[in-house]
């Protein structure tokens, strides 16, 4: 049981945490002048899915694209459902075929990998910035063979899948060493790198995920048939993101006497599990699978739930707050610095925990509606498309800056 004086007796964070709004952070100087831009930017990954870091890179590429600097997206893998969101954005699609997939795969590799070299010789980008596990180790080599000027990696999730994988800490190690720069989406990660891979303050900073404004947007409402109160979650069926104790949470409710339909949005290998949890629990629960019409069920959520065992920076929190959406979530990860003030924080693993932070927000709808307006007030301050490149340009000017200084 949490003994911080921000949790009750249970385990919930008090409602809210303070009476104002907490300061939000100092958004970076809009880059309307381009005389200083960074050249051409190529942006790596493994393919282009429906993934938070998918996301975030392909608002990154448009917003670069759009700020006349050019921009190219590399993809190891294959391209994939977001590619789409890329039409007519004047950022070109690099397909570099990886398959690793071992011994049987291997000559294929290395001649996406020559590939990639002669790409990066050719295009001689100002800056590589490398997201996720897989792109940013070979970045590495490829950027020291082509002499790319720049290189950045990003650090978007803790690193509890590595721990206990000596192979992958060896050879991220080595790659951070010929890295010149990270980039943290939230404090809690940062804190992590430093803590864990030894990188030093200087070398790593944080710049937090952004949202389109078509996500602040009013949607209307989905068709959820139900007189009881809905409660929505939208992650992936994972071990990791804690659908078992939310589970457990809102068969707690229905024994105290406030029931809800729970609606879940995501899939995975996990589902056959809880559904028959749900089954034995007797719960009204809407399996929706995976779904693009996120916005709608938001607007018709009472309250939104996240109750993840570890986090990253959470893209649904995020989805939440810019629809204004009262939020009960677990205190992990970069979530703390999304909702503390403006949301309920709650230990993991932790049912009751969850229950009380739903019958916090079920039971009182005017407090539970001024953290969703405070949430998104936050949001929109700290957390658009435009603040995050611009805290990108920025970044780039300065490491380039450095670079020819040097």
């Amino acid at each position: 049981m949490s003994k911080d004086p921000r949790f009750t007796e249970k385990g919930v964070c008090r409602m809210p945490l303070t009476d104002e709004t907490p300061a939000p952070l100092a958004p970076a100087a809009r880059n309307t002048e381009l005389v200083q831009h960074p050249g051409q930017i190529c942006l790596l990954i493994g393919q282009l899915g429906l993934g938070g870091a998918e996301k975030q890179l392909v608002l990154l590429a448009r917003g670069l694209s759009a700020r006349g600097i050019r921009t190219h997206l590399a993809v190891m893998f294959e391209k994939g459902a977001r590619e789409q969101e890329l039409r007519d954005s004047g950022v070109s699609v690099v397909e570099l075929g990886f398959r690793c997939q071992g011994l049987e795969s291997l000559a294929g590799d290395i001649r996406a990998f020559a590939h990639f070299v002669a790409f990066l010789r050719k295009e001689w980008p100002g800056v590589l910035q490398a997201f996720l596990f897989h792109s940013y180790v070979m970045a590495a080599p490829a950027a020291r063979l082509a002499r790319v000027p720049v290189l950045i990696a990003g650090r978007r999730s803790l690193g509890f899948f590595k721990r206990g994988n000596r192979l992958a800490l060896a050879v991220e190690r080595v790659a951070t060493r010929w890295t010149d720069f990270l980039v943290a989406n939230a404090t809690a990660i940062a804190d992590e790198v430093r803590r864990d891979e030894r990188v030093p303050s200087a070398k790593i900073s944080v710049i937090p995920n952004g949202m389109e404004p078509n996500e602040f947007e009013s949607a209307e409402p989905a068709d959820v048939d139900t007189a009881l109160p809905v409660v929505l979650c939208v992650a992936n069926f994972a071990t990791h993101k804690g659908h078992r104790y939310l589970l457990e949470a809102c068969g707690m409710l229905q024994r105290s006497g406030r029931p809800c339909t729970l609606v879940l949005i995501g899939d995975g290998a996990e589902r056959p599990e809880l559904q028959r949890l749900t089954d034995r629990l007797g719960l009204d629960v809407r399996f929706l699978g995976a779904r693009t019409d996120v916005a709608r069920f938001l607007a018709r959520a009472d309250a939104v739930v996240l109750p993840s065992l570890y986090e990253g920076s959470s893209n649904a929190v995020m989805e939440a707050m810019a629809a204004g959406r009262p939020l009960v979530a677990t205190a992990v990860g970069g979530t703390p610095e999304l909702l503390e003030g403006r949301g309920v924080l709650v230990p993991p693993a932790d049912a009751a925990a969850i229950a009380e932070g739903l019958d916090q927000v079920l039971g009182d709808p005017e407090a539970a509606a001024d953290l969703g307006r405070k949430a998104r007030e936050w949001a929109m301050a700290n957390l658009t498309a435009d603040v995050m490149v611009d805290r990108y340009i920025t970044l780039y000017q300065q490491l380039l800056g450095s670079r020819r200084t040097a």
